[in-house]
């Protein structure tokens, strides 16, 4: 089996081919440049540098949230192109389930973090043992608080893993002396935990077509909140004009 993931739902972005669970190649960049000037161009690389192309390939996947809602858009809308074209199967997976799967070999409970702003973080707990990845909670978009409230209730070791790991790390540590940070080198997104991830949904059937691959987002995009408070506002505090002329 043959695989080409991308990562593109965060600051860094990433591609990477897998040959079953071996990793054949892998780009990764964290800079100030866009998804849309790096991603398809590291692609094009990598398949040149591992002597493949897209009609040798079995399977395309690609994290689909949560995340940035530019670089998802950015991440799928390249996925679906290319797997159009071959005609290939796709399979998307949580942002958040794939971080996870960048501390197999550990033991205890990683608990995937992005920073979502505004003191919430999107957010979900997995069970490490013996080299497997088993989903513990739904991913969500939560505050802090509530993030430490439900950790206290956890007695294992708890891996913080992620964009935010190091901010949840630094915020909850007091409360929670069973906290540890995954190290620097596993702390991101990475295609290569995208596509392991994709791995084995693919083999649990859950294999799609280019078309039914969706983003999930977890909440609504800031301008659309921003649209909502005002209008919720307005409809509470202010008289709308027809109110405002029976009045």
């Amino acid at each position: 089996m043959k695989l080409l993931a991308l990562e593109s739902s965060a600051v860094a972005a990433s591609a990477a081919l897998l040959e079953d669970q071996r990793v054949v190649g892998e780009f990764f960049l964290s800079t100030a440049q866009t998804h849309s000037q790096t991603l398809l161009p590291m692609t094009q690389q990598l398949l040149a540098d591992t002597g493949l192309s897209l009609p040798q390939l079995d399977l395309l996947a690609v994290s689909n949230g949560p995340g940035s809602f530019t670089g998802l858009r950015i991440g799928l809308a390249a996925v679906k192109g290319m797997a159009f074209g071959a005609d290939k199967p796709c399979v998307g997976v949580s942002t958040l389930e794939a971080l996870a799967y960048n501390l197999r070999g550990f033991e205890g409970i990683a608990v995937a973090v992005m920073d979502a702003r505004c003191r919430q973080v999107y957010t979900a707990r997995f069970s490490l043992s013996e080299g497997r990845v088993e989903r513990l909670s739904p991913d969500e978009a939560i505050s802090l608080e509530e993030l430490g409230k439900v950790l206290e209730k956890e007695e294992k070791p708890l891996f913080l893993v992620g964009d935010g790991a190091e901010m949840c790390y630094n915020q909850l540590l007091d409360k929670l002396p069973q906290l540890r940070l995954a190290p620097p080198h596993l702390r991101l997104q990475r295609a290569s935990s995208v596509g392991a991830c994709a791995l084995e949904h693919y083999a649990a059937g859950e294999g799609v077509s280019c078309g039914e691959l969706t983003p999930t987002y977890l909440r609504l995009p800031q301008a659309e909140r921003e649209l909502l408070k005002r209008t919720s506002q307005g409809s509470e505090g202010t008289p709308s004009l027809a109110q405002a002329g029976k009045e």
